[in-house]
């Protein structure tokens, strides 16, 4: 009997997923940290067992492209503007710096320049998930923290949406200038066809059947993908359609219930995701990024929390919060590996350079997970006494 090649690689990515996920938490660790490390154990580079990750990762595009509609969905303009206002000053200035660091060692490391811009922005981003998931909900303290953490992760991402644009703009064989003069005139357009579209098609429908879960929930994935793909025929990305589509539903009473809908949706997919970055990482890469990835790292792992420490005070917070924040945000971001993996495809940067990115990340994810649970209150802390909800 033949075997489907789809069916039999999700069978390993989540029956592995499952046993490693154990592992990790035991270990006090990220789950993306397991799922990036079955890829390399499943990989061409490891045991082989998955042949062709391509496979995985163009089913996992789709959980990157739910992966911004949903943070799309979470950006209500109001909140965006009150965020800005409030963490303008420790995000932007914060950027510049890791930005700086990243670009100096990148350069310093051989990197061409244009490799050590897209090294320096990857640096500049801190882990969402990882914040997040680290982050207890029960006490008021850390309530306020999650605040403060949201708002600056927020701006981070729409950084980061705009770098997503500029590697696009870079990729371009007309140029990347002819091709950001393109961007700048489809985007507003794009945005205001999304916009009435929400207010006069979707949202009257979505409140007339609003009692048929399914119906809003198949509305949710079709506005979502439909957006993508009209993006991506305008000669945006996928992924920007998809954020632009969110941003829309976001003022909406509907938009939680989506969002809370599509988040199970969106990690099926993340696995998918984070196991290919893993499933295509050539082991024999190690000897040539392992250096300047360790140097990328604890560079972070340093910089960060003195950074966001120094600015936190500097903005009227209290010194043992903001020494508190500046440890949880102190790693890179999936986003990281997201510019990097993009970054590579589209030619913009070579293969050391986003595997450079990619294990500098994991580093990070691995060391700041560790540190955060040793030390401060988490669902997975190393202490009981640590351990809160």
């Amino acid at each position: 009997m033949s075997q489907d090649p789809i069916v039999h690689t999700i069978f390993l990515v989540f029956t592995g997923a499952a046993v490693l996920a154990t592992l990790a938490l035991a270990a006090r660790q990220s789950l993306l940290v397991a799922y990036i490390a079955l890829g390399a154990l499943f990989g061409p580079s490891g045991l082989g067992l998955v042949s062709s990750p391509e496979i995985a990762a163009d089913i996992a595009h789709i959980g990157i492209i739910f992966l911004l509609f949903l943070l799309g969905l979470d950006l209500h303009p109001q909140d965006l503007f009150h965020s800005i206002r409030r963490t303008t000053l420790v995000t932007v200035g914060s950027s510049l710096v890791f930005f700086g660091v990243g670009l100096g060692i990148a350069l310093l490391a051989g990197f061409t320049p244009l490799e050590a811009v897209v090294i320096g922005g990857a640096m500049t981003f801190s882990s969402t998930i990882i914040g997040l998931k680290l982050l207890p909900t029960t006490v008021l303290h850390h309530q306020r923290m999650g605040e403060i953490m949201i708002s600056v992760l927020l701006l981070q991402d729409l950084i980061a949406i705009a770098m997503l644009l500029l590697i696009q703009g870079a990729a371009s064989h007309e140029g990347p200038w002819v091709e950001m003069a393109l961007i700048l005139l489809n985007l507003p357009g794009l945005a205001l066809f999304a916009w009435a579209c929400a207010q006069y098609v979707l949202l009257p429908l979505i409140r007339r059947y609003d009692t048929f879960r399914e119906y809003v929930f198949l509305i949710a994935i079709g506005w979502c993908l439909g957006m993508a793909e009209l993006s991506r025929w305008l000669g945006l990305s996928a992924e920007i359609g998809a954020f632009i589509a969110g941003v829309a539903l976001a003022s909406s009473p509907i938009a939680l219930y989506i969002a809370d809908s599509l988040r199970p949706l969106r990690d099926f997919f993340l696995v998918l995701f984070f196991f290919s970055l893993g499933a295509r990482f050539e082991i024999g890469m190690l000897d040539d990024v392992l250096v300047v990835s360790l140097v990328l790292g604890l560079a972070a792992l340093v910089v960060k929390p003195l950074v966001f420490r120094a600015l936190f005070i500097a903005t009227g917070g209290a010194p043992r919060r903001a020494t508190e924040l500046g440890l949880r945000l102190g790693q890179m971001s999936e986003f990281s590996m997201l510019v990097g993996a993009l970054a590579l495809q589209l030619g913009v940067i070579g293969a050391r350079a986003s595997y450079t990115i990619s294990l500098a990340t994991i580093l990070t994810f691995i060391a700041s997970s560790y540190l955060v649970v040793l030390r401060y209150p988490t669902p997975i802390a190393i202490s009981d006494e640590l351990r809160r909800d």
